[in-house]
């Protein structure tokens, strides 16, 4: 009896990667080994990728933060310890998002806390 080498499945497994590998210049696109390896670490990129996104945002809605209760005599670290002493329960991005486009609202949240 002849092997069998399922073509169908492998032949879709392929044309999958090279979906993957379209937009790439040269034989990263069109010739398999190479299109292989190159998608393989885009997806390992895009992995890491996402939870560097994550540390990103919270840098950035801290440094926000920051600027915005020093406009107001305190630092970020104070200001953070007294919303947990009065029991505010604001995440980051939210805070974040006040003092940028409302600075009032954050300006009255900044008086409880002092």
């Amino acid at each position: 009896m002849p092997r069998s080498k399922n073509k169908v499945a492998s032949r879709a497994r392929r044309k999958k990667t090279l979906e993957l590998a379209k937009g790439n210049f040269g034989r990263r696109k069109n010739v398999w080994t190479v299109a292989k390896n190159t998608v393989e670490k885009g997806l390992q990129h895009a992995f890491v990728g996402r939870k560097i996104k994550k540390r990103d945002f919270r840098s950035l809605w801290i440094q926000r933060i920051n600027a915005a209760t020093r406009e107001h005599g305190l630092s970020y670290s104070v200001f953070m310890s007294g919303l947990k002493k009065h029991n505010i329960d604001l995440d980051r991005k939210a805070l974040a998002e006040i003092a940028y486009s409302d600075p009032e609202a954050f300006k009255a949240i900044v008086q409880k806390v002092k």
